[in-house]
């Protein structure tokens, strides 16, 4: 495995994602901002948070595996939420548990969430994007 995630002394431990991870691999991988298109590009989960990030991280992990790599592979996610607001969480947590019994493996990089205005097309509540490095 080129990832190994870890939670260094002297900073919090998040339960959502490790503070810092480590590669070791040969092969960058740049994951675009993932939203939650089904393959024909039709959104999933109009107005609900928890379908739309269960659909984006589904998203991302059909784009890791399309390069050789897996959500074990991820060294970093950033996170676009719309309007994002802390009461948000369990909608957004509910989500990835989702993601997560589908891919088989929790989703636990180093990860940024921003709150912003809006994405590209005004049904979407969220976008995913990856960093991630593969033997």
């Amino acid at each position: 495995m080129a990832i190994t995630l870890v939670n260094p002394s002297g900073l919090p431990e998040i339960g959502a994602y490790r503070q810092v991870s480590i590669a070791t691999g040969t092969k960058l991988v740049f994951v675009a901002g993932q939203v939650s298109w089904d393959a024909d590009g039709a959104t999933v989960g109009e107005g609900d948070l928890a379908a739309q990030v269960e659909q984006c991280y589904l998203n991302v992990g059909r784009a890791l595996a399309g390069a050789g790599g897996s959500f074990d592979d991820v060294a970093k996610l950033t996170v676009y939420v719309v309007d994002w607001t802390p009461d948000k969480m369990p909608l957004f947590s509910e989500g990835l548990s989702r993601a997560a019994a589908e891919l088989g493996s929790t989703p636990v990089p180093p990860a940024t969430l921003v709150g912003v205005a809006a994405l590209d097309v005004p049904e979407h509540l969220v976008e995913v994007e990856a960093t991630a490095i593969i033997e």
